[in-house]
């Protein structure tokens, strides 16, 4: 119902003068292209794409049908988009993602070589970065809901119809199952599998695979710094206690 009191703003009709299209551009019927945005050459735009002003969708990208590109997004070369894909403003999807090989002391840059697949009905936020993969390609399920300032890294794997939500970041090649929820603030590390229907909770650290469904929390919940400086001190003695505990008292 909140549809009908939303204001609705018409596309650009057809493409602006002050953009440039690229002769090999394959356009659908009904496509949108704001002033200054680039379509870089072999783009496949389907029927009713709408992209903003000050774009840039490099070569050999293809955009599915209805999906809509707001004002200033970056998309690489050779991305694959589905239908009715909504990315926000500032958004950069198909760069390179952060990798490096260390020998003697230098950093080394590994070759990007995969790209990223994004499903149908997926909505990305403002300024959310998601990487190109290093060999296998970054793949973001349909129906996939992304906030805004999220990081993607490069090989990522999102199932279906999760939600990850501001904030969050997930390192190389991590898989994410089918509706899942990663509240904000959530760090996954790399090289890890979360199955379907996980919940993690705002600001958790997620350091380890999540092989059953259900609801994940890791840190402590605010308190004043002396307190907390206490409860530090105890949580670093619990191992101890513990065994203290068992020594006299049994399981």
């Amino acid at each position: 119902m909140s549809h009908y009191f939303k204001s609705q703003y018409a596309a650009e009709d057809g493409i602006a003068k002050l953009a440039i299209v690229h002769p090999t551009v394959k356009l659908g019927k009904d496509v949108s292209i704001g002033p200054n945005t680039i379509i870089e050459k072999n783009v496949t735009l389907a029927d009713g794409v709408t992209i903003g002003a000050n774009c840039s969708i490099g070569q050999g990208t293809a955009i599915g049908q209805g999906s809509r590109i707001h004002n200033l997004v970056t998309i690489a070369h050779e991305v694959s988009i589905g239908k009715r894909v909504t990315i926000f403003t500032g958004a950069v999807i198909g760069t390179d993602g952060f990798g490096f090989a260390r020998s003697k002391g230098v950093y080394h840059k590994i070759a990007q070589l995969g790209s990223v697949k994004i499903g149908d009905e997926v909505e990305i936020g403002a300024n959310t970065c998601i990487d190109r993969g290093a060999l296998d390609d970054t793949v973001i399920g349909n129906g996939v809901k992304i906030d805004n300032q999220v990081q993607i890294a490069h090989n990522v794997q999102v199932g279906d119809n999760t939600v990850i939500c501001g904030c969050s970041a997930v390192a190389g090649s991590t898989t994410i199952g089918r509706n899942c929820v990663i509240a904000g603030g959530v760090g996954i590390i790399n090289h890890i599998e979360i199955v379907d229907n996980v919940t993690v909770t705002a600001m958790s650290l997620v350091n380890k695979s999540i092989m059953k469904a259900g609801s994940y929390s890791s840190g402590t919940g605010l308190s004043e710094t002396p307190e907390w400086k206490k409860n530090i001190v105890r949580f670093r003695q619990l191992d101890s206690m513990a065994k203290t505990l068992k020594k006299y008292f049994g399981k």
